[in-house]
């Protein structure tokens, strides 16, 4: 298990290192620091010697290197539009993308769970039948379209949520400042987390559906049968503890995901999150900020994966036999 460990660690030191020159590499490509950082009365030869002092005369190597020595110890430059550390921007709008991203999760784990399960066991069951139908649909239909239609219902009709913020928060630990322990809170995070759900829900729907209908036919879940088991058990203890298995893997990476899709999601709700700000950045051309948005959503995503892959090393022991080469 420690070599497991220690190559899985090797590996996610490997991808940031990629991320991180790609998203430096970004900076150069996006528009020219000097010019977003004087105005339009200051001279060429000003300039010139701003470049001389930030450094940008120096090749790619040169900067990246300095950029990576500064990155080490936690700073990813400074945000052009808040005149403060990106990394501080980006944390502070952290808690709200992270809450987001959690009720999603749960909402998946709550309802797609449970679907995917009926679909297996009773394949010509109407409730299955329709489940199926409308994990297919869900495949099919962008994001916003579920956005815009939830808040046509819920908050143009029938005002049980709001369509946008994130209402009132209280602070965690002196640390947080959480939507989940307030009844506004609860109420505009309503809106967002079903609309984030729904990008994921037909996915694990459809996966569980696929590898229950498989586990079921395997010979040992035969054998339960054939013991007298009671079916419960079999379904929910038997069936379902080997279902999982791929879907602890799907369900990381999709985890990781989750993060890409709240920039769009974010957007419409308006939510002051990791997403907006980026779409934010985007709009303003604040690459320190794009840059460092880059690099810490692709450390979730790394982060996500190697746990993922530990945690499916301990369920699971013939990866770890795998990587051994036995």
């Amino acid at each position: 298990m420690f070599v497991f460990l220690l190559r899985r660690l090797a590996q996610a030191f490997f991808v940031m290192i990629v991320i991180s020159i790609i998203s430096f590499a970004i900076q150069n490509k996006l528009g020219d620091p000097v010019q977003q950082r004087v105005s339009m009365t200051v001279s060429p030869i000003e300039r010139a010697q701003l470049r001389q002092q930030l450094g940008l005369n120096d090749s790619f190597l040169v900067q990246y290197w300095r950029f990576a020595k500064k990155a080490v110890h936690g700073d990813l430059g400074t945000s052009y539009y808040y005149k403060a550390p990106v990394l501080d921007v980006i944390f502070k709008k952290l808690p709200a993308t992270m809450e987001l991203a959690f009720c999603a999760i749960i909402i998946v784990i709550f309802i797609a769970t449970p679907c995917g399960i009926l679909a297996a066991i009773k394949p010509r069951n109407i409730v299955s039948k329709i489940v199926v139908a409308f994990s297919t649909m869900g495949l099919s239909i962008p994001i916003f379209i579920i956005a815009i239609f939830l808040v046509y219902i819920f908050s143009v009709k029938l005002h049980i949520a709001p369509s946008f913020g994130r209402g009132e928060t209280t602070n965690v630990l002196g640390i947080w400042d959480s939507g989940l322990f307030t009844k506004d809170g609860l109420r505009h995070l309503m809106l967002p987390s079903i609309t984030l759900a729904f990008a994921l829900m037909p996915i694990f729907v459809r996966l569980i559906r696929a590898e229950m209908i498989e586990v079921l036919q395997s010979d040992y879940i035969r054998f339960a049968w054939s013991k007298g088991l009671s079916s419960r058990r079999i379904y929910f203890i038997h069936a379902l503890k080997n279902t999982m298995l791929p879907v602890i893997t799907v369900g990381g990476i999709q985890a990781g995901t989750l993060i890409a899709y709240t920039i769009l999601t974010e957007t419409i709700f308006q939510w002051p999150g990791m997403g907006f700000l980026f779409m934010d950045a985007v709009s303003r051309v604040d690459t320190p900020l794009i840059s460092a948005y880059l690099i810490v959503v692709g450390g979730i995503f790394v982060t996500t994966n190697t746990v993922v892959d530990l945690i499916y090393g301990l369920v699971n022991p013939t990866v770890k036999l795998a990587n051994h080469g036995l």
